[in-house]
Order: C-alpha cells, then sequence, then structure tokens
C-alpha cells in the first residue's frame, strides 16, 4: 500500500517536471562582463595595444586591424579613476602587494594590518591583486595602478576598485600571456 507522503510527493515531482525541462533548455545568460570574447573594433589602434573603456567596463586588446578581444573589468570608484596612456612596465605572477599610503588614510580599518609597519602581502590565492598583474607606468614612473586579478569578481562590471583595472584571474591570465612589456595602454 502507498503511503500518503510518498504519493504527495510523487505528484509534486510530477507536476515540477515541466518547468525543470523548460529550465534545462533555455540558455544560461551571463553577464558580458564576466565572458571574454572576440569582437569587431571600431577604433584605428595597432594590433598588441589595449584599450580600457570604463564607463562601458570593459578591456580590448587589439589583436588585428578593426579586431579585438574583450574582457570584462572593475574600474576605479569615483574620485579614484585614472585616465590616459601609459606603458605595462612590469609583469608578476602572483604579485605581492601593500594597500598604497592614500589607501590607508582613507580607510585605516578595512588596511590595519598595514599601519604603522612595512608588511607587505605574499603572493597567492587570498591576495587582492590575484593571479598576475601588469603594472601601468608613464615616463618611466610606476603610476601605481595595476591591471590584475581579484578575490572579489563579484565586482567585475562594478566601479569599486581603488584606481585600478580588476579581472577575473582566468581572464588576466590569459591576457599576462598575450601581452609583453612595452604594451602600450589607453584609458578613455
Amino acid at each position: 500500500m502507498i503511503q500518503r507522503r510518498c504519493f504527495l510527493t510523487g505528484c509534486a515531482a510530477t507536476l515540477a517536471l515541466p518547468s525543470l525541462a523548460r529550465a534545462a533548455q533555455e540558455p544560461f545568460d551571463i553577464q558580458p562582463q564576466y565572458v571574454w570574447t572576440r569582437r569587431e573594433f571600431d577604433m584605428a589602434l595597432e594590433p598588441g595595444q589595449i584599450l580600457i573603456v570604463p564607463s562601458r567596463f570593459y578591456l580590448y586588446l587589439v589583436t588585428d586591424k578593426r579586431k579585438a578581444i574583450r574582457y570584462g573589468v572593475a574600474v576605479g570608484k569615483e574620485g579614484l579613476e585614472f585616465r590616459g596612456t601609459a606603458v605595462v612596465q612590469v609583469k608578476k605572477e602572483w604579485p605581492t602587494w601593500r594597500p598604497t599610503p592614500e589607501m590607508i588614510k582613507r580607510d585605516p580599518r578595512t588596511y590595519r594590518k598595514f599601519v604603522d609597519n612595512d608588511y607587505v602581502q605574499p603572493g597567492g590565492p587570498g591576495n587582492p591583486l590575484g593571479a598576475r598583474a601588469l603594472y601601468l607606468f608613464q615616463d618611466g614612473r610606476d603610476t601605481g595602478v595595476r591591471i590584475h586579478g581579484t578575490i572579489a569578481p563579484e565586482t567585475i562590471g562594478t566601479a569599486g576598485s581603488n584606481g585600478c583595472f580588476r579581472m577575473i584571474n582566468e581572464h588576466v591570465m590569459d591576457l599576462y600571456t598575450r601581452v609583453p612589456v612595452g604594451t602600450p595602454v589607453t584609458v578613455l
């Protein structure tokens, strides 16, 4: 004899089956900032250059005339935006990190372990710079701005950084392999 509980559970599963089948057929709609893709490109930049469009939260690596790979990025918070041109002067795998004095001053509670000392966080999975970092320089001087990975991928597509350009670790690792030292970077 069938028990009432089994009967009700079976009925509920039968009723849910059509909606589960529909869900399995519908494509997963991921936000474009999380997917890198090859794109047609309207700007006349030379292959090998990087263009960052903060208002759209995208970084473009120009691959051919009028073609680019597009990656999603997080950009600087209001008042901390970087604009202009720079050059990738240094590249590091699993970089070390220390917040700038300005970051510590703006938010001493967040960065309390860095106050009044010279502590530098070692590279690794818990480091805010993520798996790779490209260091941007202007006229031979470090701007303090990086294109780097992140331990906060949910910030991609937002103005959530202290001025750097964050990328998903897998994306920055791909970019890192494609970009040599000396690559020009333009930020609109």
